[in-house]
């Protein structure tokens, strides 16, 4: 059936938007792991990409456009949310994983190769000279060779980036205030705001990883500290931009008066998800800047 009453269960249509972005999601992992080893150029990395959009943007339209028709019932509305819900979850479980990787080398390897739990051997014939401590600046990777980097500062651009996202927060609420009193003006503004916010703290996050790179010496390669730092603070970045352009598309269909007090999940979803990018740069502020 196309359609259901709020008594009957929704069955969607057939759709060949999933075969689309298999080939997509395939074509950009096998052209990656090519591309890594010099058998492929860069080009079917891209090409997969594009067919990834393509397909994000038809199979979004359509779910757009059965809403709008009223196609969709209290029951598709409940399964939405708890789509977004165990997406969510998914999400938290990933970040669980790296800030993990981040405790573990912090609380068990840098120490152990110190001589902890009464591990001396370790470190007189590993690596005498060894001192543990956080972050780690000076990367021992042969007896005549060293990765010395500097420790990027907590009170500089990433206190500002902490300043704008938590703003962001802020007026990502007050849009929906907005919207719940029928203020698509103040609706449209507010997402705006939050917009130019998030793309703000992506480009500062960009400027803060060329200045990590030429001035600090921290890089992917250089030690523990370098790949936890750009793997948690890269893989957010990545879900702010994810964000950010997901709220611009909520902006664009507000102004066109998609949503109402009473139907605007899409908008909700982006809104959870925005305040779950929230939390994780909290945690990031205080357990990779901070420390």
């Amino acid at each position: 059936m196309s359609s259901a009453s709020n008594q009957d269960y929704y069955v969607p249509h057939g759709t060949h938007w999933p075969i689309i972005g298999s080939v997509g999601l395939a074509l950009t992992v096998v052209g990656f792991a090519n591309y890594l080893h010099d058998t492929w150029s860069a080009t079917p990395i891209f090409v997969g990409l594009a067919i990834l959009i393509f397909m994000m943007y038809g199979w979004f339209g359509t779910v757009v456009k059965e809403s709008l028709s009223g196609t969709y019932n209290a029951q598709v509305d409940m399964s939405f949310r708890w789509g977004m819900g165990w997406f969510i979850f998914s999400e938290v479980m990933f970040f669980a994983a790296f800030f993990g990787a981040l405790f573990y080398a912090r609380m068990y390897s840098v120490p152990w190769l110190d001589g902890a739990s009464n591990n001396d051997a370790t470190a007189q014939y590993l690596w005498p000279d060894f001192e543990a401590a956080w972050p780690l600046l000076i990367t021992p990777v042969t007896e005549k060779y060293e990765v010395i980097t500097k420790a990027m500062g907590a009170w500089g651009l990433p206190a500002l980036n902490t300043i704008i996202l938590l703003t962001s927060g802020l007026t990502v609420t007050l849009a929906h205030w907005a919207l719940k009193r029928r203020d698509n003006v103040w609706l449209v503004y507010w997402l705006f705001a939050t917009v130019a916010l998030g793309f703000g703290f992506v480009l500062l996050q960009g400027y803060e990883y060329v200045h990590a790179y030429q001035d600090l010496n921290l890089r992917l390669d250089s030690g523990i500290y370098g790949s936890t730092f750009f793997m948690l603070t890269g893989f957010h970045g990545f879900h702010v931009t994810m964000g950010a352009i997901m709220l611009l598309i909520n902006m664009i269909r507000a102004a066109k008066g998609h949503y109402s007090p009473e139907h605007h999940f899409a908008f909700e979803a982006v809104a959870w998800y925005w305040h779950f990018v929230d939390v994780v740069w909290l945690g990031l502020f205080i357990f990779v800047y901070w420390r």
